[in-house]
């Protein structure tokens, strides 16, 4: 039909969950959403590999994933799945015994892509004119920065401290969080500190602990800007490491399932600001799943047109 729109989706299979979304236009209005739990930080060995037990959910995941996909005539998904899997010692064989049982085959995003589309994605959230951009990223496993100021970053940065990765290395030390993060960035504080820069953020954790530090909370309707502010952080980062984790839950904007790696995600997000020098980040809602669903939306688009 003329002026149709081809849909394209992702399969997200992430350390909590593993997210199906399809849109015809926008990330902001998908057509088919449907998410799995998985809780994969709990079935992890001391070494990260995954379980069998991680492994028979994300195979049971990936298969209802691809039934409802396929119900709902999409045929267009492409499935990925992020650090907790990727990074994990047997990766390999968990993706092969996913296409085994699941018949499909996971990608794997490396560090640098992840930052690249998450770039992406706050580039269109924020418009062409927003001017040069510094993205910021707290994963689970991997913490990505990108810089830049046109439609592709011309820095990007993939840092293994995740707040899931330094919870479980018992890295919760201010200190040694922010020594850690000005040393991975050394090389690149003078081009992604200046002034012109936009700093903006992506990710859960950041919009939790915007949401933590007295942002509005985010509702079906218009969007709501929120920002995070290092003075703020700062004076919460002390009371999150007094309060226990399963306590943590009950303050705003901390998540059951993200309670134990919230102190960890704080210390990180303040040491990012820290070493980029930027006292005040606004919060981007769509981060790496948006960016490569704009970029599929933009392929398809091109091909359409061609056939058209």
């Amino acid at each position: 039909m003329p002026g149709r729109r081809a849909q394209v989706g992702v399969l997200d299979v992430g350390c909590f969950s593993a997210h199906l979304v399809v849109v015809d236009g926008s990330p902001s209005r998908p057509v088919l959403s449907h998410k799995t739990r998985l809780r994969l930080d709990r079935l992890l060995d001391r070494h990260n590999r995954v379980v069998p037990e991680g492994v028979d959910k994300v195979v049971a995941a990936v298969r209802a994933a691809r039934v409802i996909a396929e119900r709902e005539g999409v045929t267009d998904v492409v499935p990925f799945a992020t650090s907790v899997i990727r990074d994990a010692p047997n990766a390999d064989e968990v993706i092969a015994e996913v296409a085994r049982r699941a018949g499909t085959v996971l990608r794997v995003l490396p560090g640098h892509e992840e930052a690249r589309l998450a770039y992406v994605a706050a580039r269109h959230w924020f418009g062409w004119g927003a001017g040069p951009l510094l993205v910021l990223d707290v994963g689970g496993g991997t913490v990505e920065v990108a810089a830049g100021d046109g439609g592709t970053p011309t820095l990007t940065r993939s840092l293994p401290l995740g707040a899931r990765t330094l919870t479980r290395r018992l890295v919760v030390d201010r200190d040694e969080v922010l020594e850690r993060v000005r040393a991975a960035l050394d090389d690149v504080v003078a081009d992604v500190s200046r002034a012109d820069h936009r700093a903006v953020a992506c990710s859960k954790v950041f919009q939790q602990l915007a949401r933590l530090t007295g942002a509005r909370p985010q509702h079906e309707g218009p969007y709501v800007p929120r920002s995070l502010r290092l003075d703020d952080l700062r004076h919460w980062v002390p009371r999150l490491a007094r309060v226990p984790a399963p306590k943590r839950a009950r303050l705003p904007g901390i998540s059951r399932h993200r309670a134990e790696q919230s102190l960890a995600g704080a210390l990180v997000a303040e040491a990012l600001m820290v070493a980029t020098g930027h006292d005040v980040v606004e919060i981007c809602p769509w981060s790496t799943r948006e960016g490569l669903l704009l970029e599929l939306g933009a392929q398809a688009d091109d091909e359409y047109s061609r056939v058209a």
